[in-house]
């Protein structure tokens, strides 16, 4: 069965999915060995506007990954690398717009990484590969939440699209937000963001234009980044003021 292909495909992705991008590596560097398009057919202006919308959708990505983790309870849409795990089902606040809205969150960022860059054909490349990645990775998670949970995970699946969220349908969560979730769970994705950006624009900056010294607001930005991710990484393992109860 088909669907049984891509559920076993989907599950050895789902292990290692945190190093699959790191494939796209030679493409990115070949776009960034080019001039910046934005900037050289509309000028310096249009090139700011162009990134600065490129950031705003990346964090808008990792937005809505950070509302939907901070209604979920403990033991569901987690990090988690060597299977797949769901102690109850959620169907509530995104949940109840989109079956996967971490994934839709994950490809928002992406795909604004992707343009970044100000080539196309990484930025078509980049939406094929998610296509297909995150296809295989929601079937195998699909064939074990029916395995799970089955009739009400398929009456929930039945009403609810399986990405691109429904504008209508919306269930309130029956938690309440916990921004310590937030932060426990998402720092690492928000030092990820501000660091490939500081990555991207410095390396094409250097291949393009061989500038001497590192943009001094960009290396301020990662110096910030890392220092928050240190912070809270050091609350998450050394205290327990990011734990809240049932989360």
């Amino acid at each position: 069965m088909v669907s049984d292909l891509l559920a076993r495909q989907g599950n050895w992705l789902f292990r290692w999915r945190s190093y699959f991008l790191l494939g796209l590596a030679p493409l990115f560097l070949i776009a960034l060995s080019k001039p910046e398009v934005v900037e050289v057919e509309f000028g310096s202006f249009f090139d700011s506007v162009f990134e600065g919308a490129c950031i705003a959708f990346a964090f808008a990505g990792l937005a809505v990954r950070g509302f939907t983790v901070g209604y979920v309870p403990g033991g569901t849409s987690g990090r988690n690398t060597r299977g797949q795990l769901a102690e109850t089902l959620n169907t509530t606040g995104l949940y109840s717009l989109t079956r996967n809205p971490l994934y839709l969150g994950n490809a928002v960022i992406y795909m604004a990484i992707a343009a970044f860059t100000q080539d196309v054909f990484v930025f078509v490349i980049m939406g094929l590969f998610l296509w297909l990645y995150l296809e295989r990775i929601i079937a195998a998670e699909e064939a074990f939440l029916a395995e799970k949970f089955g009739k009400p995970y398929l009456a929930w699946a039945s009403q609810t699209p399986v990405f691109l969220p429904r504008l209508t349908g919306w269930r309130a969560p029956v938690l309440p937000f916990s921004v310590r979730n937030v932060l426990r769970r998402e720092y690492s994705g928000f030092f990820a963001i501000v660091a490939s950006f500081f990555i991207i624009d410095q390396l094409h900056e250097y291949l393009t234009e061989h500038p001497e010294h590192i943009d001094l607001a960009w290396a301020l930005t990662l110096a910030g980044g890392a220092v928050l991710y240190l912070f809270l990484r050091t609350l998450k393992k050394r205290t327990r003021l990011l734990d809240v109860a049932g989360r």
